[in-house]
């Protein structure tokens, strides 16, 4: 088989290249190890940026996010009880829309299916060739059978545990981590959300997180010890701990129920550099891992393959090479911002194991600037909203 370029994960990031790519005339497949059914039952976050609308109204899927969607102007920060709401509108004059990640993999799935493209699901053992050089290739298993496709790119936009970063020789790829030592309880339930928007609280028994996914159905977090079992939570007593972390208002509107999903999500700070290898480049959660804390993950990935289209686009319409030259250095300014930018949010509002008195000071003064400064109000909205690409 014969592509132009071979696109790896079939989940937001990956559809979203092939998207972009299949609508300037440019020929895609993509290989995803699982079945459709297992893509579209994961759980994701569902807060976009409005350049991920944007990139979504380019690639003329977006019209479920406008039906469907929940334009939100702010967010709230609670601190011990304490609640204030930064109004990003009056802030910046920008917003951000909840619409559920497996909502926009969904679409993604839907219109390229309608195109015709090519999406070949549950490929095993797929392998990575030739990226060093001029012709690129890709091998996978199908139904027992070994096939071969050849390329002039491979774009990596498989997660962290995909082949691609893998496949890059070690002494090529620097990466930076840092592992926290708590994850997220989240549980997912079909009633109506406890606030309009997003409530992110600071406790001293620890973070918690009120979302939604829609109008009838919410989804709440607690920040638990990363080693701690989801089995041992019932509903009853996820509730019971959710309540004690909230304000007396928010937690009188909680409505609880029976979950639909309950999980438990490490968090982790992780960037891989440089994100170009030849003709293999490496998109998403292949390349960075963000704490959910500042709702940025499926957004860089959406503006990596953004910025990813626009280079192959330029490669095959003006026979240019510099905006794959310049794509890696270019994306990881962005995702560099990004980075600190869930970590800052990631440290004022989680208690930490060797938190000391001090540091919980630290924690609330970091509160008391934001709400009083316009200045630091308009950071925060800035970033959450998203900056752009540069």
């Amino acid at each position: 088989m014969r592509t132009k370029v071979a696109i790896i994960g079939a989940g937001p990031a990956g559809l979203l290249l092939g998207r972009l790519l299949d609508n300037e005339g440019i020929e895609t497949t993509i290989l995803e190890r699982r079945s459709r059914e297992y893509v579209l039952g994961r759980i994701r976050a569902g807060v976009l940026e409005q350049g991920t609308v944007g990139l979504l109204e380019r690639a003329g899927v977006a019209e479920r996010v406008h039906a469907a969607g929940l334009i939100h102007d702010g967010v709230e920060l609670c601190f011990d009880g304490k609640r204030h709401r930064f109004d990003f509108r009056a802030l910046i004059g920008r917003t951000v829309t909840v619409y559920g990640q497996t909502e926009v993999t969904r679409d993604l799935m839907d219109a390229r299916a309608a195109s015709g493209a090519s999406t070949i699901f549950e490929a095993e053992k797929v392998s990575l060739h030739g990226f060093e050089g001029a012709f690129p290739s890709v091998r996978y298993v199908k139904g027992g059978v070994e096939h071969e496709i050849v390329c002039d790119f491979i774009a990596g936009c498989d997660g962290y545990h995909g082949v691609s970063r893998r496949t890059v020789p070690a002494g090529a790829l620097r990466t930076f981590e840092r592992v926290y030592a708590f994850g997220w309880l989240g549980i997912l339930v079909d009633r109506t959300p406890a606030a309009d928007e997003l409530i992110y609280a600071n406790h001293a028994r620890g973070f918690a997180l009120c979302s939604m996914r829609s109008l009838t159905r919410s989804r709440y977090y607690i920040q638990v010890p990363v080693d701690e079992r989801v089995e041992d939570w019932s509903d009853d007593r996820f509730w019971d701990e959710l309540r004690q972390r909230l304000d007396a208002e928010t937690a009188d509107k909680v409505q609880t129920g029976p979950s639909i999903e309950k999980s438990i999500a490490p968090l982790r700070s992780f960037v891989a550099e440089p994100l170009r290898f030849g003709r293999l480049f490496l998109a998403g959660d292949s390349a960075h891992i963000v704490p959910p804390t500042g709702a940025k993950g499926l957004n860089l990935a959406v503006s990596d393959v953004g910025a990813l289209a626009d280079a192959l686009i330029q490669y095959y319409t003006e026979h240019s090479e510099s905006g794959i030259d310049h794509y890696s250095d270019r994306v990881l300014k962005r995702v560099w911002k990004a980075e600190r930018f869930s970590w800052w949010m990631t440290s004022i509002l989680h208690r930490f194991p060797d938190m000391d008195d001090f540091g919980r000071r630290i924690q609330r003064a970091e509160f008391d600037y934001l709400v009083s400064s316009e200045s630091a109000s308009r950071a925060l909205a800035e970033n959450y909203t998203g900056l752009p690409l540069e």
